[in-house]
């Protein structure tokens, strides 16, 4: 029977569908058995079923999008953990199983390999801007490699980190690039990147530097997004944009952080996203595929 092809990630966003990705990798992995200490990135050769699990929970969910385990996966956080030389191999097995899970649920499903920051310093001289840029071309191709649709680069709070690694998808891949920062609320009630850049500050930059897609990740709760992603929107129009909220924001409860959000309260934020601009919608820290599955029934409530 002939198929038909996949539609690329950007054609789908521009025929003005609102699309649902997945939730946290790092609480599922501790809920499988990930210990304190222990390399998350590294259960992608260790554990491969495991990891294929979380993919394919998240599209059983409802998910259009699903994440691949490779968040901390750059040489330069690997070293911590003497797995520098395995980058290659951790990061194109993460998008493998990602990408098996995407091809098994059939449909028009897309991987989002996930690269997270390296956890070092320019400003402090910890890293020249060469090793950082060589460690994410590394990282990049990798995930390319392994089946990934776009790389979504997250988490990130200075620009000129980001800016290396989008610059290394856009050179050495033909994925989609995807760039997220983390902001947090100042004193002052405007949101701010630990490394003090704005929202429109961040899209802006990045937008410059050939970004398909922006957005936000981590946190924050779907509430505050709502006023990050508007602050994006208002220098970046037409371009989609993507939001992973956290589940609320964290408590400490018995020692553990505990995220209160729960699946309809998250997704009755979704009209208000959608308004400020939102074009992909998922989750961060404390999400399930229960949160997912709610945002999807939101999502489809929308459309009707």
């Amino acid at each position: 029977m002939k198929t038909t092809p996949k539609r690329t990630l950007l054609e789908a966003l521009r025929s003005g569908r609102i699309l649902v990705s997945d939730g946290a990798w790092g609480t599922f992995l501790k809920a499988k058995g990930l210990q304190v200490g222990e390399n998350p990135d590294r259960w992608s050769l260790d554990h491969p079923r495991e990891v294929k699990a979380i993919a394919e929970a998240y599209f059983a969910a409802g998910a259009d999008l699903v994440e691949t385990n490779s968040f901390g996966a750059n040489s330069l956080q690997l070293a911590h953990f003497g797995l520098s030389g395995q980058a290659v191999a951790i990061n194109e097995a993460a998008a493998r199983l990602s990408a098996e899970a995407a091809a098994e649920a059939g449909g028009e499903k897309w991987v989002i390999a996930s690269v997270g920051p390296t956890g070092k310093l320019l400003l402090m001289g910890d890293v020249t801007e060469a090793e950082m840029a060589a460690s994410f071309r590394e990282q990049v191709v990798a995930l390319a490699r392994g089946g990934a649709d776009a790389i979504c680069i997250e988490t990130m709070s200075d620009i000129q980190e980001a800016r290396l690694a989008l610059r290394a998808v856009k050179a050495h891949t033909a994925c989609t690039a995807i760039v997220t920062f983390t902001f947090s609320r100042t004193v002052q009630g405007d949101y701010r990147t630990m490394m003090g850049v704005s929202p429109e500050e961040a899209a802006a930059a990045m937008l410059a530097d050939g970004a398909d897609i922006v957005g936000t990740n981590c946190g924050n709760g779907s509430e505050r997004m709502v006023e990050i992603v508007r602050a994006m929107r208002s220098v970046a129009a037409g371009v989609p944009l993507l939001v992973h909220a956290n589940a609320g924001l964290p408590a400490q409860v018995d020692g553990q952080d505990v995220f209160p959000e729960t699946p309809a309260e998250m997704a009755a934020q979704v009209p208000r996203l959608v308004d400020a601009g939102a074009s992909i919608i998922g989750g961060c820290c404390g999400t399930t595929p229960d949160h997912i599955r709610a945002l999807r029934a939101a999502v489809q409530a929308l459309s009707r």
